[in-house]
């Protein structure tokens, strides 16, 4: 389903009912809108999936910002595309009919490291997030408060591509800000296993649908 015009090519599969969540998949370097959506549905069974397109691309591989090395963001790019990220998940709450506090992001490596900066600039919006291979993307000049915010983060020892050192970077500084951070190491590389999927699932479970919710 894509009935809604909200500035990106996306995929949105409504729940199966009211009282589900909704999970905003953001894929890695070359993904597409359907690029998670088999994740998703591993990790809440009925659950919506909005999944969007990143629009930059290198060497026609899409992300969600631009990079200027490996590990190495262009942070103007990346406040850029992170406040229009936040654009198009207001506009297809609208569109779609579902309340902000029902929505999880999901990221996987360029996607989870934009959800990362979504969480700094914007700490209000989201209260839970799954962060798959995420990194650092920045130092916030001031501080967010993430408090009554709750991050699961899974990371791999032996990933090539984000230092362990960047992610235990990232989980000290959404610590300090006050989120509540599941921490969980594989002694993978930057793919994914069915381990850490299923804890996430199981963490995700164990959460309200709304912050509100007794």
């Amino acid at each position: 389903m894509q009935a809604a015009d909200t500035g990106f090519i996306h995929r949105y599969i409504p729940a199966h009912d009211n009282k589900q969540r909704v999970l905003l998949l953001l894929h890695g370097t070359g993904g597409d809108e359907d690029d998670l959506l088999e994740l998703g549905r591993a990790l809440a069974p009925g659950a919506g999936l909005l999944s969007p397109r990143g629009k930059v691309l290198e060497h026609g591989a899409p992300r969600f910002f631009r990079r200027l090395a490996q590990g190495v963001f262009d942070i103007e790019d990346l406040t850029y595309r992170t406040h229009e990220l936040v654009d198009f998940i207001n506009i297809a709450a609208q569109a779609y009919h579902f309340e902000l506090d029902k929505l999880t992001i999901v990221g996987y490596s360029n996607g989870a490291n934009i959800a990362a900066s979504l969480l700094l600039l914007h700490p209000k919006l989201l209260r839970s997030a799954i962060l798959f291979r995420a990194m650092k993307p920045f130092d916030p000049g001031t501080m967010p408060d993430l408090s009554g915010t709750s991050i699961y983060l899974a990371a791999g020892k032996l990933d090539p591509l984000i230092p362990a050192a960047d992610t235990q970077q990232l989980i000290e500084l959404l610590q300090s800000a006050g989120a509540h951070i599941d921490a969980h190491w594989q002694g993978t590389g930057h793919a994914l296993n069915v381990a850490e999927i299923e804890g996430a699932r199981t963490w995700l479970s164990k959460l309200p649908t709304s912050p509100t919710q007794v």
